[in-house]
């Protein structure tokens, strides 16, 4: 029995209990430090793949301008009518220094072409074709330099066409096509760690520099170049790296910076794993060493619960018989330890128990026989002298139903109960919203008191709101009741004054009510009150004048007065 009991509650209780104590922490540092190890390798890697691509975004820059250059030199001089033999010789010069130019055209300040030489067609000296309106020199004539969009030589090759006019419109203007396979140098020396890389694409999204050439000599293929054209977008026009797929279909990190000019974007870019291996090896480790942390806490859980069985069970075996009820049963251990002291707070738990269980009966029995706000008073106070008779003042609110004995009369019991039923239940949530006091109850008519046992602020408007919300809720009720055939009204009287307040009855049975000439006013207003009607006396009338619409009724002979009594209405609509 006792081994069952260990393994089914006090092994596994410590066991939570040390795991929580070393693995949890271990794990939480384990875990703070791969974030802040997670964004500090973010941060290289955003600084890294950035750094990279700005690096060849501005060597290509530097290789396109380079170009541009080169090709200013031949339009500084203004051109004539005869041919010109030195600009062809600067431009064979110009094909020998820089050898992605394939062909180069002159156009003279008329648009009218003078020369055209190139590498891989025939060359035309002094055709004088009409090529004003050809874009490029349209496109360089508007920004002086111009960039056409890639083109592919043969469906193959990515060619770039070059304008440039000079800074007079006599020297004309010069039309190159620059073959730009020579970028692929500067993009296969980039790598971003082990395996990462760099590529250029041209504004529409086409692959023109890439470490594989044969991806670039079939860049003109949209299903080549979608997965590059992907990259980009995925990383916009947003500040750091994004994370996409490769061609390979690779989680990767990229990087993009843009080419001036020809508004190329270069991306760098490097797969995540290799990105990420020093986390993975750090989560690897706090993995391992939590593993052994837990081995180690669960060990010392077994030892520890071996030794604690007995003390356990005593203590299990107390709890079940004050759970029974037996509060006077008290447990015994000698250990010198916390389980001592346990079982002395256990018996003084169970002493206490008993002491409030005997309290609670007590507020019980009291609720039984008093208004529920009465015997929390009671319960507040510690003893009963709350309830003492003593003089003051009070609000005292009598409410019953018109015509209810007539109608009683003409239906069947059931019918009786079930309208007393409802009427009693919403009067008893209007005078619990107000923290009034149900004196008593009888048939269909309610005593009510206010300021009393509870004191509170300004007793005639709370009483007089009081009895307003009677009448909206209960007008309420007997709509209802008008069309199943139950004709009944509702009248509700009050009267404030001094009264003796106080418990009376004998021991088994006790009441909290109030006894002085108010409370029988208040009953004479109720009665004299028609339906949807609120009879005031002159005190509560003058303590809410201003505050709420009253109605001078003028004075009433009430039975058991002398003399007529000044009568005060309320006047509101219920609905």
């Amino acid at each position: 029995m006792i081994a069952q009991y260990r393994f089914r509650g006090l092994f596994q209780k410590y066991l939570l209990a040390l795991f929580m104590a070393v693995a949890i922490p271990l794990a939480i540092n384990g875990v703070i430090e791969a974030w802040f190890g997670y964004r500090d390798q973010r941060a290289r890697l955003d600084q890294l793949l950035g750094v990279q691509a700005t690096s060849a975004a501005a060597e290509i820059h530097d290789f396109i301008y380079g170009i541009t250059n080169q090709l200013g030199w031949l339009v500084q001089l203004p051109w004539t009518d005869e041919p010109d033999e030195r600009r062809r010789t600067d431009a064979l010069r110009l094909f020998r220094q820089a050898p992605a130019i394939v062909s180069l055209t002159l156009l003279d300040n008329k648009g009218l072409e003078r020369l055209h030489i190139s590498r891989i067609g025939l060359n035309r000296i002094e055709s004088r074709a009409d090529r004003s309106t050809d874009p490029a020199l349209v496109g360089a004539r508007t920004s002086q330099v111009w960039f056409s969009d890639v083109s592919y030589n043969r469906g193959s090759e990515p060619y770039l066409t070059v304008a440039i006019v000079g800074n007079r419109p006599a020297v004309g203007a010069v039309v190159a096509e620059v073959n730009l396979k020579l970028i692929w140098d500067v993009i296969s020396a980039i790598k971003v760690g082990k395996t990462g890389i760099a590529f250029v694409l041209d504004r529409p999204g086409r692959l023109i520099a890439h470490p594989d050439i044969s991806l670039v000599l079939r860049g003109a293929e949209e299903a080549t170049s979608k997965p590059f054209r992907t990259i980009r977008d995925a990383i916009g026009p947003s500040a750091g790296f994004a994370t996409s797929r490769d061609a390979h279909g690779r989680d990767i990190a990229a990087s993009a910076a843009p080419v001036q000019g020809p508004d190329w974007t270069v991306v760098a870019e490097q797969p995540l794993s290799e990105a990420y291996a020093p986390i993975y090896a750090a989560v690897w480790r706090t993995a391992l060493l939590l593993a052994i942390s837990t081995v180690f806490a669960g060990l010392l859980a077994y030892g520890l619960a071996h030794r604690m069985t007995e003390p356990i069970r005593l203590l299990k075996e107390g709890t079940e018989r004050v759970g029974a009820g037996f509060f006077d049963h008290r447990i015994s251990i000698q250990t010198g330890d916390e389980f001592q002291r346990l079982a002395n707070s256990f018996n003084r738990m169970a002493a206490e128990l008993g002491l409030a269980q005997q309290h609670q009966e007590r507020i019980a029995r009291l609720k039984r026989f008093l208004a529920p706000q009465v015997a929390d008073l009671v319960d507040r106070a510690g003893d009963e002298s709350v309830l003492d008779g003593r003089r003051t003042n009070v609000v005292v609110v009598f409410c019953d139903l018109r015509g209810f004995t007539a109608f009683s009369a003409g239906v069947a019991p059931e019918e009786v109960m079930s309208v007393l039923s409802e009427y009693y239940e919403i009067l008893g949530r209007v005078i619990a919203q107000f923290e009034a006091t149900l004196i008593s109850f009888s048939g269909d008519g309610l005593m009510v008191l206010v300021n009393a046992p509870v004191t509170v602020e300004d007793p005639a408007l709370r009483a007089v709101d009081l009895a307003m919300e009677m009448q909206k809720s209960v007008q309420a009720l007997i709509a209802g009741w008008q069309s199943r055939g139950y004709h009944v009204g509702f009248g509700v009287g009050l009267a404030s004054g001094p009264a003796t307040v106080g418990r009376i009855g004998y021991q088994d049975r006790l009441d909290y009510t109030a006894i002085g000439s108010v409370v029988n006013l208040a009953a004479r207003l109720c009665a004299s009150a028609a339906d949807r009607e609120i009879l005031l006396d002159a005190e509560v009338a003058a303590d809410v004048r201003g505050k709420r619409p009253l109605e001078d009724l003028g004075g009433r002979q009430i039975k058991g007065f002398d003399e007529a009594i000044p009568v005060f209405g309320i006047s509101f609509n219920p609905f």
